[in-house]
């Protein structure tokens, strides 16, 4: 069953207000925030400016690809959530949760069924399982019917080039959460109109469930 979804890549503030305020606001909004290959990237001292705002009901998310020390210090005192962590060993992501007290949302990147089973190295260590695709900036999409029967100890967060206008049906029995970015972008920017169709979307499946 779909609980809710993650809006990935904000970067500018007209579009945080616009989801933070939305009647219908994702559960978690993410920030990348030390991957300059992405056009979502978001430097130091800028997002510390975009995250001075009131979260209301979402959770922030720190997008970290094999985050090194310097970043971890600039963005502690930042008012995260979570970590979204990729490219990390168990005791890498282990040794970041506790020392910055954050949760873990543990991103498996999975082109085959041999990326699949990795997700039971993280089992002590992570909070949320993120499924993603190993396009990383690029919204590539992966084989959703490789995690079909998977049996998970924690909840699932779905990601890889999922379109704001999908039928939403299609992932509630494999995800808890449906992570987006691309896929609410025109032209390379977060399109609020795709948004609103998908947030309205999304409550619509909830309300059915």
């Amino acid at each position: 069953m779909i609980k809710g979804c993650k809006i990935c890549g904000i970067k500018d503030s007209n579009t945080l207000s616009f989801i933070i305020n939305h009647p219908y606001p994702p559960t978690f909004i993410g920030f990348i925030c030390n991957y300059p290959k992405s056009s979502r990237y978001i430097r130091s001292n800028d997002l510390k400016k975009l995250l001075n705002i009131h979260k209301n009901k979402s959770k922030f998310v720190a997008v970290l690809v094999k985050p090194n020390n310097e970043i971890l210090e600039k963005i502690k005192n930042l008012p995260f959530d979570y970590y979204q962590l990729y490219d990390c060993t168990p005791d890498e992501i282990k040794f970041i949760k506790q020392k910055y007290q954050k949760k873990i949302i543990t991103a498996i990147t999975i082109k085959d069924k041999s990326d699949v089973i990795k997700h039971k190295l993280f089992a002590s260590v992570t909070d949320i399982y993120l499924f993603d695709s190993k396009g990383y900036e690029k919204s590539k999409g992966f084989d959703h019917n490789l995690i079909n029967n998977i049996k998970l100890n924690k909840e699932l967060m779905l990601a890889g080039n999922i379109k704001f206008d999908n039928n939403l049906q299609n992932y509630e029995k494999i995800a808890d959460y449906i992570d987006l970015s691309g896929g609410l972008e025109t032209s390379g920017l977060k399109d609020v109109s795709k948004i609103e169709i998908f947030l309205n979307n999304l409550n619509k499946i909830k309300n059915e469930a």
